[in-house]
């Protein structure tokens, strides 16, 4: 008897194929360089709030643009847009190059980080929605947990070949500039399904209804809500720089090891759940990995032990990847088609962007009292909102098998 599920069922397709390998490759430029404008503007000015803000120069832009951009991505091209990303991105390399190259002042960086976050705000919308286009209706879960692994492979590679550039940030700006310039080849090949625009789709209520479409959909609220706390207050891959130097005492090559460490546990956690079948109580899944994420996250934050230090963040990721998985198979198979770019601006705003946001957060509290209490006390808040949204959303916990769920 065959087996009815197919770990590879999404890579079968042609088009999946290009997406999954422009993604990985936008992703890992992005990764490299974010890994060494970190360090470039630690080394420059040895401020806290400095790296606090470079979380929120490129935050801002995706706090303003996302939504629009959802908007777009639903009555244009989401090819078309997501080729636009990538050379806003390039852009941005070209100019931290140049500030590089000269030793221009910081707050341009700043400025190029913002470009940088205008590139994110158009590009997450347009490649999350194009997934369905490219894949059969059947094979989404796949190929969301596929390309969760494929942004792990980038932000494994991507963070440990910033930190051996990291002595030299203009050539892995320039270098982000060429991989960039593939990805804009191998998105302009692709041939997604056509979609038709939905009738409203310029109004201002149709910009507002994708967060009218999360807030009304209990389940799909519940999972971003707990992912945006988590990732808010337990991110802690910001203060690495400090950490590295101050605590762990270690230079460029192991920051880039320990920046890569989150990504490695996330991707051998994406290899295991694409060769498993669906997980049956992905609800419970998902709550006790964002309290692994918390815990995992006070052990690093009290580590002054690099090895240890590199173990937790391995498991950092590996949990954090459990929530991925499950928040990006709900939110596919919930949100219909016309609606997917909207949607995924919204998810874009409340979860990807806290990433920077989160930056900022820990920056600022470090800068308030020290790291290790910026961390510790995120890891702690972690768990506390696991607390809160199990109370708050009891359904979450008794969530079906997220393969046998509809759009609505």
């Amino acid at each position: 008897m065959q087996d009815a599920h197919d770990p590879y069922a999404a890579l079968r397709h042609r088009d999946f194929g290009l997406l999954l390998s422009s993604n990985v490759l936008a992703a890992m430029c992005a990764e490299a360089q974010f890994t060494v404008v970190e360090w470039e503007i630690y080394q420059r000015t040895g401020s806290y709030e400095m790296m606090g803000y470079g979380g929120l120069a490129q935050f801002l832009p995706l706090l303003f643009l996302a939504l629009p951009a959802g908007q777009a991505a639903d009555h244009f091209s989401r090819k078309a847009m997501l080729m636009l990303a990538h050379l806003t991105m390039g852009l941005a390399s070209l100019g931290l190059a140049l500030v590089s190259l000269s030793d221009g002042p910081v707050i341009l960086i700043f400025v190029f980080l913002a470009l940088a976050g205008v590139s994110r705000a158009l590009g997450m919308p347009a490649r999350s929605s194009l997934i369905p286009l490219v894949v059969g209706p059947g094979d989404l879960g796949n190929a969301v947990t596929w390309s969760s692994s494929g942004w792990q492979i980038a932000a494994v590679a991507g963070p440990t070949l910033g930190g051996f550039l990291a002595f030299e940030p203009a050539a892995a700006y320039f270098g982000t500039m060429g991989g960039l310039f593939v990805c804009i080849l191998l998105v302009s090949i692709m041939t997604p399904r056509d979609t038709a625009p939905p009738p409203e789709a310029r109004s201002f209520g149709a910009l507002l209804a994708g967060i009218q479409f999360v807030w009304s959909t209990e389940l799909l609220l519940a999972a971003i809500t707990l992912d945006l706390f988590a990732v808010l207050f337990g991110g802690c891959t910001a203060l690495l720089p400090a950490y590295c130097q101050e605590i762990l005492n270690v230079g460029e090559t192991g920051f880039g090891l320990l920046r890569a460490a989150p990504a490695i546990g996330a991707f051998i956690m994406a290899l295991v759940l694409a060769h498993r079948p669906p997980l049956e109580r992905p609800g419970r899944a998902l709550l006790f990995s964002v309290v692994g994420f918390g815990c995992a996250t006070i052990v690093f934050g009290l580590s002054e032990n690099v090895y240890l230090s590199f173990v937790m963040l391995f498991l950092i990721g590996a949990f954090d990847n459990i929530s991925v998985v499950i928040r990006g198979t709900l939110m596919q198979m919930l949100t219909p088609d016309d609606m997917r770019g909207r949607v995924a601006a919204v998810n874009s705003v409340f979860i990807s962007s806290t990433n920077q946001l989160g930056a900022f957060e820990s920056g600022m509290v470090a800068a308030w009292f020290n790291p290790v209490a910026s961390v510790v006390g995120g890891g702690i808040a972690t768990i506390i909102v696991v607390v809160l949204a199990d109370l708050y959303w009891p359904k979450l916990r008794n969530l079906e098998p997220l393969h046998t769920l509809k759009n609505q």
